[in-house]
């Protein structure tokens, strides 16, 4: 076995290719071929620099570790794209195809019978077949689902070079054999919920969480509660939410009448502030008629 050198990682992967018969997934093998090379070339990157191995379904490309794995990247997410959308437009519906694809960085081996080796390799392909990159690809409107390794989000994407947008970028969490592994997804985490993630920037900026709500989370009835779609406010301070019955209280600011407390729910007459009216009551609990100071009963 060769001793590991450093090399720039890049898998593709199709999707659904054991649905397609024979004939489909040799024009499938064809044009991944394609568009692989067309990336590498609009990166600059020659055959001379770079080591591939067929998979089937995949392809596995191992990149001198001096080509700019800046202008990979880019390459990625601009020339990948429009490859597939210019080989899609012209197939047919059932020779569609869709690419996950993960860009990573690390130590490689070659065994004497031209395998390649390396724990670093083995986190990549990892990463191509967890469920968060697949999940992806199916909810996603494109044809690619891109995820980078920590190390490539560390080393590049983080620091915003021309065409690539770190906020683009979202961090997930793989399941892996050896445990999680952190890396980091392109576009939309699959199954993020748009409410809750709004309700969370909220929270964190206006500190609901102290009034009753959950921190970091979804407000309640926005996960698919019971509640349905409850009504919610703010009275002087005191956040409150109505679900078609008793209403409950984050805070303690009630104004008046108070009775029937129990479990953080208020039952009978509630008044949130101030009436208006501070009239003291006779000793019959009625206040004095409107027109007579005195206390008067007159009506």
């Amino acid at each position: 076995m060769t001793d590991p050198v450093s090399r720039t990682i890049l898998l593709f992967d199709i999707e659904r290719f054991s649905d397609r018969d024979d004939i489909e997934q040799n024009y499938l093998r064809r044009m991944l071929y394609g568009i692989a090379d067309r990336t590498l070339t609009a990166a600059g990157i020659g055959e001379d620099r770079r080591v591939r191995a067929d998979r089937g379904d995949a392809v596995m490309e191992l990149i001198d570790a001096n080509a700019s794995v800046t202008a990979l990247l880019r390459a990625l997410l601009t020339e990948t794209p429009v490859q597939l959308r210019g080989v899609n437009r012209m197939a047919s519906s059932s020779a569609q195809i869709r690419l996950r694809a993960v860009l990573a960085t690390g130590y490689v081996a070659i065994d004497e019978r031209d395998g390649w080796v390396g724990s670093d390799l083995n986190h990549a392909c990892r990463l191509l077949d967890g469920d968060v990159l697949r999940t992806a690809l199916r909810e996603c409107t494109g044809d690619l689902a891109l995820c980078v390794s920590e190390d490539v989000h560390r080393g590049i994407v983080r620091h915003g070079h021309p065409g690539i947008a770190p906020e683009e970028f979202r961090p997930v969490t793989v399941a892996g054999k050896n445990g999680p592994m952190k890396a980091w997804l392109h576009g939309a985490v699959p199954g993020a919920g748009t409410a809750a993630a709004a309700y969370g920037d909220a929270a964190a900026g206006t500190g609901d969480a102290a009034h009753g709500g959950a921190a970091g989370g979804a407000p309640e009835g926005a996960d698919g509660g019971s509640s349905g779609n409850p009504a919610s406010g703010t009275a002087g301070g005191a956040v409150f939410h109505f679900h078609g019955g008793a209403p409950s209280f984050g805070g303690s600011l009630v104004g008046r009448d108070l009775h029937g407390v129990s479990g953080g729910h208020v039952g009978g007459d509630v008044v949130l502030g101030s009436t208006g009216d501070n009239r003291p009551k006779d000793v019959r609990g009625a206040r004095p008629a409107d027109g007579y100071p005195d206390g008067g009963t007159h009506r």
